[in-house]
């Protein structure tokens, strides 16, 4: 059927503002990131790393905002209702999927006020027992907690943290109890690891790798769906015989909801470019950062189904919401 020329004209202006948009993106005005913890924290110095070659890239200057407070939600919400035109970005951890089952109340919504760009690392927490313990395997600990109903407990960073988080998860996947001893961070929860005064602890890789080399701490598994690379002879918990235990830790970018698809996508494309320079990458290595290839979508599909997982721990565990 023949379409006058009105007819592609009027199509043409349709998709215009959105292609023009695009190649607009970025101009000469800052890119604003918002890490929501404090500077020197894992969820920073990754930012950071990744941002500084983001940066040389495009030509443009970033510039990384610590808003740190309220279990990150206080940075997270000033992403939220920031202009979504790209040149405001939050790159927050795995908590940003714990606050929804923990906080009565947020200011922001999870699911419908973010757009998922991409992720920059998984960060595989490890389980760690003191020497003295002597267990052979993970399943050697689990044995040991059910034979003695009552008797374990384990370290945290503190109550609805990744850690506490990681360790429920596992508890359920057991089923063996144990007692909360939530600490400040993990330093002080090392140390009371490493004295035998509480038995097992799911901490970050990189804070107890140091412990692990000079043989202060035994690491039974990794809590990660594949093995750390620097532990690659330590098997996941799954591996070590239980299944739906895993707990992936993971730092990743988000932007406003209504921020347009394609600049999304260049945003998506100039950080995966920036997460294959050899620079980065040996230098997220170094801290213990391991590869997470996701596209945006699959990116978005993971936020949602963890949002789901943990409603449902903090039910199934009785852990209380503030």
């Amino acid at each position: 059927m023949y379409k006058p020329r009105a007819y592609f004209l009027a199509l043409a202006m349709l998709v215009l503002p959105s292609a023009a948009f695009a190649q607009a993106w970025p101009t000469a005005q800052p890119i604003k990131v918002v890490v929501p913890f404090s500077a020197g924290s894992a969820t920073d110095i990754i930012a950071r790393a990744v941002f500084e070659q983001v940066s040389s890239q495009i030509g443009q200057s970033v510039v990384v905002e610590n808003r740190v407070g309220a279990g990150g939600t206080i940075g997270a919400n000033a992403v939220a209702k920031a202009a979504p035109d790209g040149y405001t970005l939050l790159v927050h951890s795995a908590s940003h999927t714990v606050t929804p089952a923990t906080f009565a109340q947020l200011p922001y919504d999870t699911v419908k006020d973010f757009k998922a760009i991409i992720p920059l690392a998984n960060l595989p927490n490890v389980l760690v027992v003191a020497k003295a313990k002597n267990y052979a395997s993970t399943r050697a600990m689990v044995d040991a907690a059910i034979a003695k109903p009552g008797s374990f407990n384990y370290a945290t960073a503190g109550a609805g943290t990744a850690s506490h988080f990681n360790a429920e998860r596992f508890k359920l996947a057991a089923k063996f109890e144990a007692q909360h001893v939530p600490f400040k961070g993990a330093p002080e929860a090392l140390r009371e690891i490493i004295a035998d005064r509480v038995d097992f602890y799911f901490v970050p890789l990189l804070p107890a790798k140091g412990m692990i080399d000079d043989g202060q701490l035994t690491p039974l598994a990794v809590s990660s769906s594949q093995r750390a690379s620097l532990l690659p002879n330590v098997p996941t918990t799954v591996e070590a015989g239980f299944p739906n235990s895993e707990y992936n830790f993971w730092i990743g970018v988000l932007t406003a909801s209504a921020t347009p698809n394609d600049v999304v996508t260049r945003l998506h494309n100039e950080i995966k470019t920036a997460l294959a320079n050899p620079g980065v990458k040996e230098r997220l290595a170094r801290l213990g950062a391991d590869p997470m290839p996701l596209t945006a979508a699959e990116f978005d599909a993971l936020i949602k189904k963890e949002i789901d997982d943990n409603f449902a721990l903090v039910k199934a565990a009785g852990i209380k919401v503030n």
